[in-house]
């Protein structure tokens, strides 16, 4: 073969593939573009669901602050008087020599810019001094109840009758945060049942007012202080918080559920972060679960493991739909109410949360009475969670 045949061959082995190189170029840059848009939009849309998320636990566990505050540090720790006064004596019906009191945790103007003095928040708490339990009782957890001779779980023992359903959607509204301002906490017991009201733990004296909120018609439980995400939020005394120990939980639960009677279950205060957290809220399924309790997840986080682990445990479970007072102004609540109306069409059943803002008492008390006519039925919890349990 000559050298002019062997170069020819070279050189059109040479320009074969420029015949292809436009197509594969154009396909090459189509490919890289569209992972480049798709990696875009993944991350942008996991920043803004992150930063959504953020936003509406913030906003909710700021809300709270709005009503449930415990005295203010500077209250608490005022310089005695030259002369000061004698203690007044605690009254022995309103404490249980054996659950004392706790004291409130740090919290207050210097820490979150909240004054729980100001127009529209209702006066501070006032602590009265808790009798001191005897010194070998003081670190031991309060026993569990003993279990119903009838064999019933007090969820079901102290469930409200609910009205007839028929095939009508239904609307459970859920009313946090009720004790400590005992001015709204009446006028909360007054509107129309059945409402399901979760009483604070460290509110004083509940016994009475929730025995006559059941005796209005409304379904009770107990609104439980939980480790929120921003340390600058403060849940209250007593609250269940990350990494401790399991006995030091389980105490601080059982105190709380030792402060009035004829609940169903418990709900979470704030808990951003303690109800994401799986140890710890093995601890709480497992002391409810033994006392035959329901637990209703405020969803204050997305990465809240209370669903999963009711399930592990055998717990009866809802979990709120819709926040009704973010914003407490009265037509704010009335969009979340309508909010609340075209859930339950669209899914059968809703629960909406507020609190026992003014806003929210004055939107209730006018929308509650034409719920009927609407075509919907008020109901307890209870009766949403006998729903999805099938019965």
């Amino acid at each position: 073969m000559s050298r002019r045949e062997i170069r020819r061959m070279l050189m059109e082995s040479k320009r074969a593939p420029t015949h292809h190189k436009p197509w594969a170029v154009s396909l090459l840059m189509a490919l890289v573009l569209l992972g480049g848009v798709g990696l875009g939009i993944g991350a942008g849309y996991g920043i803004l669901s992150a930063r959504s998320e953020r936003q509406e636990s913030r906003a909710w566990e700021q809300a709270e602050m709005q009503v449930d505050r415990p005295p203010r540090r500077d209250e608490m720790l005022a310089a005695p008087t030259a002369n000061p006064e004698p203690p007044p004596e605690p009254e022995p019906e309103k404490f249980d020599p054996l659950i004392p009191v706790p004291m409130p945790r740090p919290g207050g103007l210097a820490d979150d810019g909240f004054d729980p003095e100001a127009e529209g928040n209702g006066p501070a708490v006032a602590v009265r001094p808790a009798m001191a339990p005897p010194p070998q009782l003081a670190a031991l957890p309060l026993p569990a109840p003993a279990p119903d001779p009838g064999g019933k779980p007090a969820w079901v023992r102290y469930a409200v009758p609910s009205p007839a359903i028929g095939n009508r959607p239904m609307i459970a509204v859920v009313i946090d945060d009720l004790g400590v301002d005992r001015k709204r906490s009446e006028r909360v017991t007054t509107l129309p049942a059945p409402l399901t009201l979760a009483w604070m733990t460290y509110a004083d004296n509940l016994r009475p007012i929730t025995q006559v909120a059941r005796q209005r018609g409304h379904e009770l439980m107990v609104h439980v202080p939980m480790q929120p995400q921003s340390e600058s939020y403060d849940p209250g005394p007593d609250v269940l918080e990350v990494g401790l120990p399991t006995e030091e939980l389980r105490r601080r639960l059982r105190w709380g559920l030792s402060r009035f009677d004829g609940f169903v279950g418990i709900n979470n205060h704030m808990g951003s972060r303690f109800t994401a957290d799986r140890a710890g809220m093995n601890v709480v399924m497992d002391e409810i679960r033994a006392r035959g309790l329901l637990f209703l997840d405020s969803v204050t986080t997305q990465k809240s493991v209370a669903p999963d682990l009711a399930r592990q445990y055998g717990v009866p479970f809802a979990a709120r739909h819709v926040f009704l007072d973010n914003e407490m102004t009265v037509s704010a609540v009335r969009g979340q109410l309508a909010k609340t109306e075209a859930y339950a069409r669209k899914y059968g059943a809703a629960i909406a949360i507020g609190h026992p803002h003014d806003g929210t008492i004055e939107a209730l008390a006018g929308w509650l009475p034409g719920l009927e006519a609407k075509g919907f039925v008020l109901v307890p919890v209870t009766t949403i969670v006998k729903r999805e349990l099938g019965r």
